[in-house]
Order: C-alpha cells, then structure tokens, then sequence
C-alpha cells in the first residue's frame, strides 16, 4: 500500500503546527512567570544571523499554507508577516490550520508529479510535486519548528523532546 500525498502533507503539517503551538504556549507562559517582557522572547535568535523566534514562525506556517495550495494546484493567499504577540502568532498558526485542514484528499492525491515553480530572488525553483513536499517542505517547516523550539530552550524555557513531537 502507498501513502497518499495527502497523508503526507495535511495531517503532517497540522500535528507540526499544533506543536509548535504548544511550544509558543510554554513560552508565552514562562514569559509570564518571570515576568519577561514577551517581545524579549518573540525577538530572541539563536545567533544574530538568524531570523528571531517570531520569523521562525511565521516561516514555518507560510511553508506549511504553502505546500498544501500548491500542491492542491491554488494560488496561496499571503499573509501580512506582522504578528508582535504570542497570542498573534497562535492566531496565525490557528488561521493556518484551518486553510489546510479545508483541503480534502481529492484536491492533493495525484500530485506527485505537479510542476511546482517557487519564484524566489536568487531565481526559480522547480520541483516536482513529491520531491517538493519530501526534500523541501517537510525539512523547512521542520527546521523552523526546531529553531524556534531551541530559541525558547535556549532561554531556559523547560521543554523537552514530547513537546516538538506532540502525541502520536
């Protein structure tokens, strides 16, 4: 038996959303606790070349939205970049979800081999539905999963391994 390429997209992206979701609560709740100004944590980076807490998030929904509309043969909808707040980029990730999880098995099966063109500044992009979604998507939203679990670690939030994969 195969797996769908809708098996592979929607119900893996929502369960990395929803933790990362988690992660931010963790966060937004250990802001609270010792009474960090929540900016410092949404604006803390691993080392000053990388994007801070709330970039990592806001890339990781935008690859997740992505994949689905494009592999679903649609146009995604852009979305503004301008959460400030734990309880916007919970918003955002919600928003997000619900995009994805309106899509059906229909629209995303049999897109394995969709020509898909990310037209970026360095230049085009081109894949193919599956490499895109194995070799592109799923590491991006990963890493930025993982870079924004590491920048709340890294300030003394207590997370641990179950909280970036959620429950199975």
């Amino acid at each position: 038996m195969s797996i769908s390429m809708y098996q592979t997209s929607v119900p893996v992206l929502v369960r990395a959303l929803k933790n990362l979701s988690g992660v931010l609560a963790k966060g937004a709740q250990h802001a609270a606790d010792r009474k960090i100004a929540p900016e410092v944590l949404l604006n803390t980076r691993i080392t000053p070349d990388m994007f801070p807490l709330i970039r990592q998030v806001q890339i990781a929904t935008d690859m997740a939205k992505g994949a689905v509309y494009r592999l679903a043969g649609v146009e995604p909808p852009k979305m503004e970049d301008n959460e400030t707040s734990f309880e916007e980029l919970q918003a955002r990730i919600a928003t997000v979800i619900g995009m994805i999880e309106g899509f059906t098995p229909a629209q995303i099966d049999g897109s394995e081999d969709r020509e898909i063109v990310l037209k970026l500044r360095s230049g085009d992009m081109h894949f193919r539905g599956q490499d895109y979604l194995l070799g592109f998507v799923l590491p991006n939203v990963y890493f930025h999963a993982s870079t924004a679990y590491a920048i709340l670690r890294g300030v003394g939030v207590v997370l641990g391994k179950a909280d970036f994969l959620g429950k199975a």
